[in-house]
């Protein structure tokens, strides 16, 4: 048996999503903007895909704007805001553990003259609402502030940082990554009180090449791309539409079982970190991580990497962060200050609401046969 704990990278794709993939593909498959009734059938159905993933959101539909991944939406965003308010200024707030998604336009932008500042979260991986409040200046056209973070699990306070940008900075548009947040933690891009928001299909069993940003009704932003008009002129392109039909049946599944499976993430997380204190206290966690599908680890004084590797050939999949940094020094638990034994020594297992106690059980006899073969004198 595989034991599957690395869900936070990426997701099964559900049987219902699949499904609705193939429909597409074979059945609904005309160009939505053809004017034949195959097309107009692809139209109308892309519409209620649109409206599922905007009630999953909880926004209206012609706030959600299809994209091919999280990546791409956050550039969108970055950018966009960046025309946007080019009248405004060109400083730019966001954070240190932000998804490179978030991080790399940033730092593009510094090199093209912009400034940005970096907010460093304390020990526990939150954000200080203080920093930020110093932060904001009259310049600043865009704070961007992700709601889970990837690696650690910690939800970031980005209502209230919403709340002080529009005191402080009311020029400036506030954009979230809620890749990780997505289906995961309760909320509404209309609560949380931002601009913009990105998410993406297949963290939450939808396929790999298919996102979404939320643009708030009312903001005009400048589009993507230029061309033939789709997504309302500012994403066009022929739309994806198994993608997206794919991910509207991923929506309308995972909010129909949000609270159960939070439930059920929640309990394994708790689950996974007293039986490793039983058996195994040497693995330590890293910080709280208040979402429930998320838990940080490390093996103080051991490569993380060699540990997962290990792991995966016992048939047990977890990660030594992010899925982005392929092999490279994470900047999220740079970030954190942890000493270098700590930092070395971090992986990451994450959970879906498919998880089971079986797969944590096998987590932790692999780790307990690593440690013989790795680790022997902390036996």
């Amino acid at each position: 048996m595989t034991a599957y704990l690395d869900n936070a990278a990426t997701t099964r794709v559900s049987s219902a999503a699949a499904e609705a993939a193939v429909h597409a593909m074979t059945e609904d498959f005309g160009n939505p903007s053809a004017r034949y009734p195959l097309g107009s059938r692809a139209a109308k159905a892309l519409a209620a895909h649109r409206a599922d993933v905007a009630a999953a959101l909880g926004c209206e539909s012609r706030e959600v704007f299809f994209t091919s991944c999280g990546t791409e939406g956050d550039n969108w965003a970055i950018r966009g805001a960046l025309e946007l308010g080019r009248h405004t200024g060109r400083h730019i707030v966001t954070t240190a553990v932000e998804h490179a998604a978030v991080l790399e336009p940033c730092r593009r932008l510094e090199q093209e003259g912009c400034e940005v500042t970096w907010l460093a979260p304390g020990r526990d991986g939150n954000i200080s609402l203080e920093d930020l409040r110093a932060a904001l200046r009259p310049d600043t056209v865009l704070v961007s502030m992700m709601l889970v973070n990837n690696e650690l699990g910690t939800v970031l306070p980005v209502r209230e940082a919403a709340q002080l940008t529009r005191r402080l900075a009311p020029r400036a548009l506030f954009h979230c990554d809620a890749v990780q947040g997505f289906l995961k933690v309760p909320f509404t891009p209309r609560a949380l009180g931002i601009d913009l928001l990105t998410v993406s299909g297949h963290k939450i069993h939808a396929p790999k090449g298919v996102g979404a940003l939320y643009i708030r009704s009312g903001l005009r932003f400048p589009p993507l791309l230029l061309g033939g008009g789709q997504e309302n002129g500012l994403r066009p392109g022929t739309e994806a539409t198994a993608q997206i039909a794919a991910f509207a049946a991923a929506c309308r599944e995972g909010k129909s079982r949000m609270p159960q499976d939070i439930a059920h993430m929640r309990e394994l997380k708790e689950y996974t970190l007293a039986q490793l204190a039983e058996r195994l206290p040497e693995v330590r966690p890293v910080v709280q991580g208040d979402a429930p599908h998320i838990l940080a680890l490390t093996l103080p004084g051991y490569k993380a990497e060699v540990l997962v590797r290990v792991l995966g050939d016992l048939g047990v999949c977890v990660s030594a962060g992010s899925a982005c940094h392929r092999g490279r020094p994470s900047h999220v638990y740079a970030a954190l200050g942890l000493e270098k034994a700590w930092r070395e020594g971090v992986f990451r297992v994450s959970f879906s609401g498919e998880s089971t106690r079986a797969e944590v059980d096998a987590l932790v006899e692999a780790l307990l046969t690593a440690k013989e073969r790795l680790f022997p004198s902390m036996s």
